[in-house]
């Protein structure tokens, strides 16, 4: 049965004490793939997330050819075990000009600029596509790049749909990519650059080390076992940031289990800001999981000042504007100037939150419905992007969950764990 259209969200009557389990980095996950195919040999993914997002890339490897083997993970649902057959650089399958090969892309970022770097190495033509979202994010600075080291990106709209011409191989060259309105577009040149022959400079929010996606990127791909080999993805931390966040509003002891202390992902920064400063950076503190900052903020002690909110905007859906006026509609007191917001602390009532088919608006606002009474949630089902089994994670009882009550709330059923996976 899948997710109802609208659920609601129960209070937690009292703290509970959980250790949680929260799959695999989707960020780590679809470099991997990529690194995978790259490598000159079997690689096994182990602890991989397995959602929307990163089933989109598998699809589009098989789709070019590659031979990607998927089975379940025993300690995980959410996870998988990823076994690729890397071709050392070489894509099997190309369309032409006049029937270019097509790659959807959904709405994953990863997905649709990694991709659109990696087809470059093959023996033709490919078209990349996705949602109407997708279709809406920024793609530019990416072609540009590719285009500079003498690619033939044809779109109309320098966003996706795009039609990519490869070159069959090694194509040495140098470029500069912008990263102000993306990291992702540094990432996917970056994935590729060895096999392709590429020197590739970043511009736009200084090196490549003060940039952490990019940072993961480059230790990545520094690291890999690039002639085939064992890899183990380490668990989300933006993922995880919604439990260490339930924790804190409701006084309960919550824990992520293997929490990453790689240093790789920047939001396995979160538990450290707990209880909220006065202000966070998205470019200097957090990465995704400053909306799980911005959705706890009115439990506070004071105001807090959320900063460099810019790339929110260009994402999932228009974030600063929907955090703004869902966190509003449940009556807390939020000032948006410029590409920063304040959270007054204040109390706040139940609302239907739009969630805008956006996977983490969803995830902030159940955060929220374990400390609100009333908080209903309109798509909950979008959570599949990256974490398909979030709400039975809320749901199962501790230690190993919370035990929140979640109800079907045209109906007032209380769902259960197979109601609740998002599929």
């Amino acid at each position: 049965m899948p997710l109802p259209s609208l659920i609601e969200l129960e209070p937690l009557p009292q703290p509970v004490a959980a250790l949680v389990t929260v799959p695999g980095s989707k960020s780590i996950t679809n470099r991997a793939l990529i690194l995978a195919a790259l490598a000159a040999g079997r690689t096994i993914l182990r602890g991989a997330l397995w959602s929307e997002d990163t089933q989109v890339m598998v699809a589009c490897l098989q789709q070019l050819g590659f031979n990607v083997d998927v089975v379940p993970d025993a300690h995980e649902s959410a996870n998988r075990t990823i076994t690729v057959e890397g071709l050392a650089g070489r894509i099997p399958r190309a369309g032409t000009a006049a029937a270019p090969l097509d790659l959807f892309v959904g709405n994953a970022g990863t997905a649709a600029r990694f991709l659109s770097a990696f087809v470059c190495l093959g023996p033709g033509v490919y078209r990349l596509h996705g949602v109407p979202r997708m279709h809406e994010r920024p793609q530019a600075e990416l072609f540009v790049a590719l285009r500079a080291l003498g690619y033939q990106v044809d779109s109309a709209t320098n966003r996706l749909p795009a039609v990519i011409h490869g070159r069959g191989g090694p194509h040495p060259g140098r470029c500069t990519v912008s990263m102000e309105e993306s990291s992702q577009f540094a990432s996917a040149l970056l994935l590729s650059a060895a096999a392709a022959g590429w020197e590739i400079q970043t511009a736009g929010t200084g090196d490549t080390e003060e940039a952490p996606y990019v940072a993961m990127t480059s230790r990545l791909a520094a690291t890999f076992p690039n002639r085939g080999g064992t890899l183990e993805i380490e668990p989300d931390a933006s993922g995880g940031s919604y439990f260490w966040a339930a924790g804190t509003v409701t006084g309960s002891d919550v824990r992520v289990r293997g929490w990453p202390v790689s240093g790789w992902q920047i939001d396995a920064e979160f538990p450290r800001f707990l209880p909220l400063p006065a202000e966070l950076s998205r470019e200097r503190h957090l990465g995704d999981a400053i909306m799980t900052g911005i959705t706890i903020a009115p439990f506070a002690t004071h105001p807090v000042r959320f900063t460099d909110l810019g790339r929110l905007r260009v994402q999932e859906c228009e974030r600063v504007a929907a955090l703004r006026t869902e966190l509003t509609k449940c009556g807390a007191r939020i000032e948006e100037v410029g590409d920063t917001l304040t959270v007054t602390p204040g109390p706040l009532h139940g609302a239907e939150i739009e969630t805008y088919h956006d996977h983490r608006m969803a995830m902030c606002f159940a955060t929220l419905g374990l400390r609100v009474p009333g908080i209903r949630l309109r798509d909950p089902a979008c959570v599949k992007k990256t974490f398909p089994n979030f709400f039975q994670k809320l749901a199962e009882p501790p230690p190993h969950g919370l035990g929140a009550v979640i109800r079907d709330a045209r109906t007032g059923l209380r769902l259960e764990s197979n109601d609740l996976f998002a599929a």
